[in-house]
Protein backbone atom coordinates (compact mmCIF):
# COMPACT_ATOMS: atom_id res chain seq x y z
CA UNK A 1 0.00 0.00 0.00
CA UNK A 2 1.32 3.46 -1.00
CA UNK A 3 1.15 6.29 1.49
CA UNK A 4 2.31 10.18 1.24
CA UNK A 5 2.93 12.61 3.83
CA UNK A 6 4.87 16.06 3.90
CA UNK A 7 6.47 17.94 6.46
CA UNK A 8 4.89 21.31 8.20
CA UNK A 9 6.02 23.86 5.60
CA UNK A 10 5.09 21.19 2.91
CA UNK A 11 9.08 21.85 1.16
CA UNK A 12 9.68 18.11 1.73
CA UNK A 13 6.80 15.50 0.33
CA UNK A 14 7.37 11.74 1.59
CA UNK A 15 6.18 8.90 -0.62
CA UNK A 16 6.71 4.89 0.93
CA UNK A 17 5.22 1.06 0.23
CA UNK A 18 3.99 0.28 3.21
CA UNK A 19 4.32 -3.55 3.44
CA UNK A 20 1.38 -3.80 6.40
CA UNK A 21 -0.31 -1.75 9.03
CA UNK A 22 1.36 -2.58 11.99
CA UNK A 23 2.66 0.26 14.16
CA UNK A 24 5.27 0.68 16.97
CA UNK A 25 6.43 2.37 20.09
CA UNK A 26 9.43 3.09 21.12
CA UNK A 27 10.35 4.13 24.22
CA UNK A 28 14.13 4.71 24.56
CA UNK A 29 15.25 8.07 25.96
CA UNK A 30 16.62 9.03 22.24
CA UNK A 31 13.47 8.83 20.75
CA UNK A 32 11.60 10.70 23.98
CA UNK A 33 14.26 13.50 23.41
CA UNK A 34 13.62 13.74 20.13
CA UNK A 35 9.56 14.08 20.31
CA UNK A 36 8.60 14.75 23.75
CA UNK A 37 6.78 11.17 23.93
CA UNK A 38 7.45 7.62 22.50
CA UNK A 39 7.51 7.23 18.72
CA UNK A 40 4.94 6.08 17.12
CA UNK A 41 6.25 4.45 13.78
CA UNK A 42 5.61 2.28 10.97
CA UNK A 43 8.53 0.68 9.21
CA UNK A 44 8.80 1.66 5.84
CA UNK A 45 11.49 -0.86 4.95
CA UNK A 46 13.86 0.81 2.23
CA UNK A 47 10.88 2.17 0.13
CA UNK A 48 11.45 5.82 1.15
CA UNK A 49 10.88 8.68 -1.77
CA UNK A 50 12.18 12.19 -0.96
CA UNK A 51 10.89 14.92 -2.82
CA UNK A 52 13.69 17.22 -2.06
CA UNK A 53 17.02 15.64 -0.68
CA UNK A 54 18.89 18.73 0.30
CA UNK A 55 15.99 19.83 2.40
CA UNK A 56 16.47 16.94 4.68
CA UNK A 57 18.95 17.29 7.66
CA UNK A 58 20.06 14.05 8.78
CA UNK A 59 21.35 13.49 12.36
CA UNK A 60 23.55 10.41 13.23
CA UNK A 61 21.98 9.80 16.83
CA UNK A 62 24.20 6.35 17.38
CA UNK A 63 26.25 4.36 15.47
CA UNK A 64 23.64 2.56 13.27
CA UNK A 65 21.16 5.09 12.97
CA UNK A 66 20.23 8.18 11.54
CA UNK A 67 17.13 10.51 12.17
CA UNK A 68 15.74 12.96 9.51
CA UNK A 69 14.18 16.08 9.76
CA UNK A 70 13.25 19.18 7.75
CA UNK A 71 15.81 21.88 7.56
CA UNK A 72 13.44 24.64 7.57
CA UNK A 73 10.36 23.75 9.91
CA UNK A 74 11.97 20.58 11.77
CA UNK A 75 9.18 18.25 11.44
CA UNK A 76 10.73 14.66 12.12
CA UNK A 77 10.39 12.70 8.65
CA UNK A 78 12.38 9.50 9.60
CA UNK A 79 14.36 7.16 12.01
CA UNK A 80 16.96 5.42 9.80
CA UNK A 81 18.65 2.13 10.35
CA UNK A 82 22.05 2.35 8.48
CA UNK A 83 22.79 -1.33 8.34
CA UNK A 84 19.58 -2.60 7.29
CA UNK A 85 18.45 0.23 5.46
CA UNK A 86 15.43 0.70 6.87
CA UNK A 87 12.98 3.88 7.72
CA UNK A 88 10.89 4.01 10.20
CA UNK A 89 8.20 7.17 10.05
CA UNK A 90 6.42 8.81 12.61
CA UNK A 91 2.83 7.25 11.84
CA UNK A 92 1.08 11.16 12.00
CA UNK A 93 3.46 11.63 8.99
CA UNK A 94 1.82 9.70 6.77
CA UNK A 95 -1.53 10.87 4.70
CA UNK A 96 -3.11 7.23 4.39
CA UNK A 97 -6.41 6.17 4.89
CA UNK A 98 -5.82 2.76 6.71
CA UNK A 99 -6.24 2.01 10.29
CA UNK A 100 -3.20 0.68 12.06
CA UNK A 101 -2.77 -1.91 14.45
CA UNK A 102 -0.65 -0.66 17.62
CA UNK A 103 1.54 -4.45 17.72
CA UNK A 104 4.72 -4.05 19.45
CA UNK A 105 6.23 -1.95 22.06
CA UNK A 106 10.49 -1.66 22.16
CA UNK A 107 12.72 -0.08 24.61
CA UNK A 108 9.73 -1.16 27.52
CA UNK A 109 12.13 -0.87 30.29
CA UNK A 110 12.87 2.73 29.40
CA UNK A 111 9.21 3.64 29.68
CA UNK A 112 8.62 6.39 32.61
CA UNK A 113 5.60 5.69 34.94
CA UNK A 114 3.97 9.12 33.55
CA UNK A 115 1.99 7.27 30.55
CA UNK A 116 0.94 3.91 29.60
CA UNK A 117 -0.91 2.22 26.60
CA UNK A 118 -3.80 0.47 27.22
CA UNK A 119 -2.86 -1.98 24.15
CA UNK A 120 -2.03 -5.75 24.12
CA UNK A 121 1.28 -5.44 22.19
CA UNK A 122 4.47 -7.53 22.15
CA UNK A 123 7.07 -6.02 24.46
CA UNK A 124 10.53 -5.69 24.12
CA UNK A 125 13.09 -4.68 26.36
CA UNK A 126 16.02 -2.60 24.94
CA UNK A 127 18.43 -5.82 25.62
CA UNK A 128 16.10 -7.91 23.08
CA UNK A 129 16.09 -5.36 20.23
CA UNK A 130 19.54 -5.39 20.03
CA UNK A 131 19.53 -9.08 20.00
CA UNK A 132 17.16 -9.01 17.82
CA UNK A 133 18.58 -6.72 15.31
CA UNK A 134 22.28 -8.58 15.72
CA UNK A 135 20.36 -11.64 14.77
CA UNK A 136 18.96 -9.94 11.55
CA UNK A 137 22.37 -9.49 10.27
Amino acid sequence: MKASGKCLCGAIELEVELSNTEMAACHCSMCRTWSGGPMLAVDCGDSLKVSDEAAVKRYQSSEWAERGFCADCGTHLFYYLIANNQYHLPAGLLETQSNYSFTHQIFIDEKPDYYSFSNETQNMTGTEVFAYFENEQ
